[in-house]
Formats: structure tokens, sequence, C-alpha cells
């Protein structure tokens, strides 16, 4: 692996770093950050709906992301690519019901939102909740990811390769904000997507094009739709639980939200979410495809896979020509410092305003912007120094991490949604429903770790099934219970007041026409065509 890069591969990497550094000092020359807390967390609160959506899509694309899907691919099928494809019609919901409130109510973060919306308890929780998160799972997961990058495919040390990542990364974040984490997110898509692009075409053509493949692979592995005893993927934890984990992650979560709040206008942050729904129709295509390809290429005896996790590596090793394969890990690059910078700066906007600002309500915008890049800096400290601790556990609990959003994602859903629909919702019903559903959904982390040694307890068959219920199942039950305890206990307690509810909840006998302006008669249009688009593909691929 140490000689798989050649020097017109080792070219086309140094001029990927080269426009990404380019790009990040002509946006910071062409408008200085400053001491404004709005433009340096923000972008000035006057971003386009092109680099919205670019970025949208960027951020959510990690290298850990490419390898996981086209792994699972390679495993299962196509099966997987239902996150993606409902993704696209999440972000509709982000664009059309969320961003209009999250924009009038002028918040910079969700945490602040939740306390506008309900009390500034609701704020500690979920500021606290994520910020953990974010550190424990995204920052060390992606450092950890790029190192394995430089290890296997480009034969750096595994130590010097995340300092790299780091380093780069962190430098244009700290400086130049979330503006210049936006435009290098808009050029990382184009990289990213390239990259993809080239392996799925040039590993179909290996294959005999689509219909060899589709016959070599057999059917199922071309069917998204698995009966309900499926292990991973079961219909009905796809139509029931993905949706509620899509919800907070594209609707609610600071990572991607933080995106939409940069918008010039509503118009700008919809049309934003509508192209990177179309975007989000990308990844069956040129992530998960590119899985069952080399399945298919492991039948013909062209390539050998190990494990399943090995499919795009060695497609890349095996297949690609010098240049491409450049291309292709200037790509694994693209998608892995996208997710970074935007986490960075996301956990950032986090520390500074819901736990620094609050504490010192009276701090000066420039003092804002200095704890927004020192705390950056302490993020990315942290997240370095919990890879080693990751290391000393199995590899079982990586996967575990990654599931850990199952877990942690209905009562916020929850406490969102009934928060922006129903009016009656109160401050302690939704307190009780984040604190039970975080103790339900943490306890079976715990009894997920320890499955195996729940016959000896009490209630060992009963813990047992609760530990290994399926975990979109587990996610759709776990829903079900917050909103049950959200509900009881705000027709319990007193109504919230009228002024509490102002501009952060739907008014239902508000009839006003949606379609003002010909901008968002053109959005109205775009929508209707993704989810027409969505419905095809699902319908294709049964």
């Amino acid at each position: 692996m140490e000689h798989l890069l050649t020097l017109p591969d080792w070219l086309v990497i140094a001029f990927y770093f080269a426009a990404v550094f380019g790009l990040s000092g002509w946006v910071m020359w062409r408008k200085r950050v400053g001491d404004s807390s709005a433009d340096y967390f923000l972008a000035g609160r006057n971003v386009g709906w092109f680099v919205i959506g670019a970025s949208l899509f960027a951020s959510n694309i990690g290298s850990e992301h490419l390898v996981g899907l086209a792994g699972t691919g390679a495993d299962s099928g196509l099966a997987v690519g239902h996150f993606e494809i409902q993704a696209s019609i999440i972000l509709l919901i982000l664009g059309w019901l969320f961003a209009p409130f999250y924009l009038r109510s002028g918040v910079f973060t969700m945490p602040e939102f939740l306390e506008r919306r309900y009390s500034p308890a609701a704020r500690w929780y979920l500021a606290v909740v994520s910020i953990f998160g974010y550190v424990l799972t995204k920052i060390s997961v992606t450092i950890y990811a790029g190192g394995i990058v430089f290890t296997s495919l480009m034969g750096i040390d595994f130590w010097t390769g995340a300092l790299i990542v780091v380093t780069v990364t962190g430098i244009y974040t700290v400086f130049g904000g979330l503006r210049v984490v936006l435009y290098t997110d808009m050029l990382q898509m184009f990289v990213l997507v390239g990259g993809a692009v080239a392996v799925t075409w040039i590993g179909l053509s290996r294959l005999g094009g689509w219909n060899e493949m589709v016959q070599i692979v057999g059917p199922e592995f071309m069917d998204v739709w698995k009966p309900a005893s499926h292990p991973d993927f079961p219909w009905t934890g796809i139509v029931l639980g993905v949706p509620i984990i899509g919800m907070w992650y594209w609707c609610t979560d600071q990572f991607i939200v933080q995106r939409v709040l940069s918008a010039r206008n509503i118009d700008h942050a919809q049309a934003g979410t509508i192209f990177a729904g179309y975007l989000k129709q990308l990844p069956l295509f040129i992530f998960v495809l590119p899985g069952v390809i080399a399945y298919g290429l492991q039948q013909q005896g062209i390539i050998d896979l190990a494990k399943s996790d090995q499919a795009l590596p060695t497609m890349i090793a095996v297949l690609l020509p010098v240049g491409v394969r450049g291309l292709v890990v200037a790509g694994l690059l693209a998608a892995l410092m996208s997710s970074l910078s935007s986490v960075f700066n996301s956990c950032s906007t986090l520390v500074t305003f819901d736990i620094y600002k609050k504490l010192y309500p009276q701090a000066s915008d420039r003092r804002l912007v200095w704890v927004g890049r020192i705390s950056t800096v302490v993020l990315v400290g942290l997240g370095l120094a919990w890879i080693p601790f990751m290391q000393h556990f199995s590899e079982q609990l990586y996967v575990y991490l990654q599931r850990v959003q199952a877990y942690i994602s209905p009562p916020i859903t929850a406490v969102f949604l009934f928060g922006l629909l129903w009016r009656r919702t109160t401050a302690q019903g939704a307190i009780c429903s984040l604190v039970i559903g975080f103790i339900l959904g943490i306890g079976r982390l715990v009894a997920e770790l320890t499955k195996d040694s729940l016959a000896d307890l009490f209630g060992g068959e009963l813990l047992y099934r609760y530990a290994t219920i399926n975990f979109l199942h587990f996610a759709v039950l776990l829903f079900a219970v917050c909103v049950a305890v959200l509900v009881v206990v705000s027709l319990v307690t007193p109504a919230p007041k009228p002024e509490q509810l102002e501009g952060l909840t739907v008014r239902w006998k508000d009839r006003r026409a949606v379609t003002r302006g010909g901008v968002r008669r053109v959005n109205i249009f775009l929508s209707i065509v993704l989810v027409a688009l969505a419905t095809a593909i699902w319908c294709y691929f049964s």
C-alpha cells in the first residue's frame, strides 16, 4: 500500500490542498471576519442557496461515511441507501417547516431556540449533550478516519496523517469562521462527487455494465426493501425509525442547521435545502453502488475482499489508473476535511453562545469571536486525546458509537417537533421528555454493551430483549415513550404564556398563502419534483 500513489497522484493531491488554501485565503481577503460574531459564526447571515446546499451535502459526507456506505453495500446491497434517499425528503421538512422559525427568531444555536421556546434548562441539556457527543464521536472518529486514510492509501504514519488533517483543517476554520468553511465545502463537494463518480464508472465498466452487474449480484442485492425480520434494515424500521433519526440530524443538529442559519433570507434557506435534497439522491449511486460493484468483482475473482469495509480502498488500489487514484484520494480528504471543519465550527459556536455567553452575558463581539477560536483549538486537542482511548475498546464499541444517534435522537426530535406544531407543549413536559428519553437511550447503550451477561440478572430475559431489539425499532419505541411523556406532562402543567410562543410555533389559523414571490413558487415546484424523484427511485429498486 505504501507504493499505491505515484507522482501524478501526489500532484493531484497537492493541487487539491493548494486549491483549498487558495480559496480560503481569497474568501478571507474578500470579506474580513473582523470582530463580528454574526460574521464569524454565521457568515454574516448573507449566504446564497448554492453554497448552503453544497455545504449541507459536503458536511454530511465524511471519509468514514464513504468507506462505511460502500462496505455495507458490499455486505447487504442497496438497502442502506434508504438513509440517503429519506434524507432528501427530511431536508424539505427542514426548509419548509423548521427554517422559517429558526431564521425569524434570529438565534445562533439550536439550544438557544429551545430556551426561547421552553426554558434555560432545555438549552443547557441540548448544549451539553451536543458538545460531548461531538467530541466523543464526530471529532475523534473523523480524525481517526483521516489517520486511516493517510496510512492505508498514502503510506503515511497514522498520527502524522491525523495531525496533518487537524492542522490543515484547523487553520482555515479558526481564522476564517463559517464563511470559509462554507466556501471550502462547496469546492470539496465537486472533488468528492468527482472522485466517487470515477470509482463507480470504472468499476461498473470493469464488471461489464449495469445489466451484467445485476445478473452477477442477484436481485436481492438491488432491492432496497427488506423484510421486517431483517437484522439491520427491516422495512418497518426504515419507514418509521429513519425519519425520527433523520429529523434530529437534519432539522435540529447544530452541525447541520448552522448552514441554514447563515442564509440571507428564507427563500435562499429553502432553496439551499432543496438543492441539498437533490444532491442526496447521489450517494445511493456513487457511494453505496460501488460496494455492490465490489461484491460483483469479488464474485468474478477480479478483486479479493478480506472484509466488506475494504470494498472502497481495494477498488481504488486495484482498478483505478494513475492520476485518477489521486483524484479519489483527494475526494476522501475532501469528505474528511469538510466534515471536520463543520463540526469544529459548530461545536465552537455551542461553546461560545450556550456556555460562555450564558455565563458572561455582557461579553463583547470581539471576545466572543476569540472564545470561538480558542474553543476550536481546545476541541482539536480533546479530539486527538480521545483517539488512544477509543483504540482500547473493542471494534464493537466503534460500531455502537455510530448507532448511538438512534438512542439520543428520539427525545430531541419529539421536543423540537411538538414545540413547533403544538402550542400547548410546556417547558416541564419538554424537560421530562428529554430526561426520560436520555435515561432510556443510555440504558439501551449500556445494555447492548453488556448483553452477554444479562441472563444472570433478575429479569434477564426481558433485559436481553431490550438490548437486542433492532436499533431502528428501538428508536420508534423510544420516540413513542417520549411523546407520551411530553403530552401528558404538558396537559397537567400550566399552558405557556402567549408571548412565549410568538414566532416560535405554527399558527394553524393563519391561512396566508405561502407562494408570494417567484422564487418561492420555484421552490415549491422543485420540492414536488424532488419528492417524485425519490419515489421513483424507491419504486425502481424494489
